[in-house]
């Protein structure tokens, strides 16, 4: 596996500086640089033979949330790129004031700042204002990158945001994008995007840490549990359990 470079994880730019990226970000909707990525990494996504299981399990409108393991920078548009919603995410702060062009490109696009290694009440402010509003926000379980090429372990804040708005949470597993870094030697390893049954927690105004903890580990267990399903049966395996379980109950509509 390629070495990754090290990260950095504390920005020491003051909270102010990315305030007005939260403002648009809470007044408006993505708008037209984010169709303009989706159909630029589309192609990308298809080099890697990108596919999606049960892609109908996520909601076709209202406020929720997508939880996905995460091994790459791509895994973004692995979640995203296939489906009809627009999917926002919290992107590191650091990417944020080293070029206007990009900077523009993730305003208008729904990706708003988080600083990492602080207490960021804004970047989760602006994620309830998303889904107050019906939208979705992608947030990872792990809080970061694996750099193991493994698994990670979850952290308490995807728990926090699932408790407090109440949303829908839907469990993604992405399996094969540990390789994407292989294109490099012209290597391009198929990658499969499982969404899981929508998971709903009564809401708590203001949970512990223990509580957020609990949720966030509740979700990224059945993220975990079809991720081994996707190593152990590879993706025919898992779409066909999935039709099965499908024809076996004609109620739910957990189909390709």
């Amino acid at each position: 596996m390629e070495e990754l470079k090290p990260q950095r994880y504390k920005d020491p730019r003051p909270a102010a500086r990315f305030k007005r990226y939260h403002d648009w970000i809470r007044a408006h909707p993505p708008g037209w640089t984010y169709e303009g990525v989706r159909m630029v990494t589309m192609v990308a996504c298809l080099l890697y033979r990108g596919r999606t299981i049960a892609a109908t399990n996520v909601p076709a409108e209202g406020g929720f949330i997508l939880a996905p393991n995460h091994f790459s920078n791509m895994d973004h548009f692995f979640t995203a790129v296939f489906i009809r919603r627009k999917v926002q995410f919290m992107a590191k702060s650091q990417l944020y004031g080293q070029n206007p062009i990009l900077d523009y490109i993730f305003r208008i696009g729904g990706v708003f700042p988080v600083r990492r290694g602080h207490h960021d009440e804004e970047a989760f402010e602006t994620a309830f204002a998303i889904l107050r509003r019906g939208g979705c926000v992608c947030m990872y379980a792990e809080g970061g990158r694996s750099r193991s090429g493994k698994l990670g372990e979850p952290r308490a804040g995807i728990g926090r945001l699932a408790l407090e708005s109440g949303v829908p949470v839907v469990p993604v597993a992405i399996q094969g994008s540990q390789g994407v870094r292989s294109w490099r030697r012209l290597r391009f390893p198929k990658v499969t995007i499982h969404y899981g049954a929508p998971m709903h927690f009564a809401r708590v105004a203001e949970p512990t840490r223990e509580q957020q903890l609990e949720a966030s580990t509740e979700i990224f267990d059945r993220v975990r549990e079809m991720y081994v399903q996707l190593e152990q049966l590879g993706r025919s395996g898992v779409a066909e359990s999935v039709r099965d379980a499908v024809a076996a109950a004609p109620g739910r509509t957990q189909t390709r």
